[in-house]
């Protein structure tokens, strides 16, 4: 996780984090929701519904942008969002060159 608690990084590239702002049973209802969309988005491509897979999606989607890891950010001084990024073409690139991992 980065020092400010928005990223965490996999395979280099910073992945936005859920609002640490909202509750906890709505963390864990969303976190929930957005697992069953998941699941259901999986069973629909093992299916070859593309129906089901697009309102699966529509879900993931959902639950993503009310977790606050898509969508405005939930930070309020101006920061970019660095959504997606690589952590080492970013304000974060000395931060995670001193954690010695490869990218």
């Amino acid at each position: 996780m980065t020092p400010d608690g928005r990223y965490f990084v996999v395979r280099g590239r910073l992945w936005r984090r859920a609002n640490p702002a909202l509750d906890e049973a709505t963390r864990a209802r969303l976190t929930r929701e957005l697992m069953a969309a998941r699941r259901a988005k999986q069973q629909a491509m093992r299916q070859g519904d593309e129906a089901a897979r697009g309102a699966a999606r529509q879900r993931v989607d959902a639950a993503k942008h009310a977790l606050g890891e898509r969508g405005p950010v939930w930070w309020n001084d101006g920061a970019p969002d660095l959504n997606r990024r690589m952590a080492r073409n970013t304000p974060y690139a000395e931060w995670f060159s001193g954690l010695g991992l490869s990218d």
